[in-house]
């Protein structure tokens, strides 16, 4: 799964411009971070190539990385056992994002340095490649 992230000023009604810039693009998946003077819009489309041209359009300036979905149990230390997993693989864990929960399972997004390798570390638990 590609993710856009679209770095942003942290301004009032900032997530509605980029909605609004979006469209008619279906969002798979979205997280919106902030602080006092920035914050970062996380999303994934349906339409990747139209979402980033219509960013640009309108003056965002969206960076892109593959992403690895997995399916883990929604137990306590789950996530710290894929984590485990990767360290002993010696791979760097850059991102990982919660996307959904549903009933006992928990859909979690992971960025690595190497997504090819990465696969194989994870491949029981494998939802979606890039």
């Amino acid at each position: 799964m590609k993710q856009i992230i679209i770095p942003t000023e942290g301004h009032v009604g900032e997530l509605a411009d980029v909605m609004e810039a979006l469209g008619d693009i279906n969002l798979l998946d979205i997280d919106a971070k902030e602080d006092d003077d920035h914050g970062f819009i996380l999303i994934s489309v349906d339409r990747y190539d139209d979402a980033l041209r219509r960013l640009r359009a309108v003056g965002y300036r969206p960076v892109t990385e593959d992403a690895l979905v997995i399916r883990l149990k929604d137990e306590p230390g789950a996530l710290a056992a894929v984590a485990k997993r990767f360290k002993e693989a010696e791979i760097n864990l850059r991102s990982i994002h919660i996307l959904r929960r549903r009933k006992e399972y928990v859909d979690v997004s992971l960025v690595t340095d190497c997504n090819e390798v990465a696969v194989a570390v994870v491949e029981d638990l494998v939802v979606r490649k890039s």
